[in-house]
């Protein structure tokens, strides 16, 4: 049985729906108590997390021999998967096949050092691990930008001109469920991108013609985009 957490994110649920196209049997991990009751609904074996509480882990985690690993987009993150990684352990979990970031092991930046805080206690673990380093999400272009490029035909960002591979969900999915299921995946990382690295204004050129109107991206100073954000 495979246990898949944060069960209503973007990679998870497409984990989710893989899993169910190959017959697999699962339990979806949800930290909404609503989510998981809609699951039911539908036929899921859906349970309530809470990482802070290791008694919804081991509940969720029992009579699961492999984890996919993926905590609540948090301040302390990195403590409440490690909570995950401890739990898991203690469940009897074999194997952990945790989605981390690109680059988690240069540590060169906040993400990568939360999750690669995370990859070393896996790795003290007596537990089989999988690392799913993958870069920025394809789909974020719809979570993150979408409602300014449906109000203003615009998206922001501060990244200039940098080069991005930008990569589909499905296809970290699909190495997540090949992982799962499949054999000698034990300690090995894989870094995930998509084929081909390009700008926020190549992107915007893209989306014009998907769309069929002009579409803009709009560079800001990190100043200004992070008080954007938290405006």
């Amino acid at each position: 049985m495979i246990c898949v957490t944060e069960a209503s994110g973007t990679v998870s649920s497409e984990v989710i729906k893989q899993l169910k196209v190959a017959k697999t049997p699962f339990r979806a991990a949800y930290f909404s108590r609503q989510k998981a009751t809609a699951a039911r609904t539908r036929g899921i074996d859906a349970v309530v997390i809470d990482y802070s509480n290791p008694e919804t882990l081991r509940a969720a985690f029992q009579g699961c021999d492999k984890l996919f690993l993926l905590g609540p987009t948090l301040p302390n993150q990195t403590q409440l998967e490690l909570n995950g990684v401890e739990t898991a352990e203690q469940a009897g979990v074999q194997l952990i096949v945790k989605q981390s970031v690109m680059c988690a092991d240069e540590e060169k930046y906040t993400l990568a050092r939360l999750h690669r805080a995370v990859e070393r206690g896996i790795e003290s673990s007596r537990m089989a691990w999988t690392f799913l380093r993958s870069n920025s999400f394809m789909q974020n272009a719809i979570t993150f930008m979408g409602g300014t490029i449906r109000a203003e035909s615009m998206f922001y960002s501060s990244s200039g001109d940098a080069r991005i591979s930008h990569v589909d969900v499905r296809d970290i999915a699909a190495v997540a469920v090949r992982a799962l299921t499949g054999t000698n995946h034990e300690k090995k990382a894989y870094t995930i991108t998509g084929p081909q690295a390009i700008t926020y204004d190549e992107l915007a050129g893209e989306l014009s013609k998907a769309l069929g109107r002009m579409i803009h991206h709009v560079n800001l100073s990190p100043e200004d985009m992070k008080a954007g954000m938290l405006a």
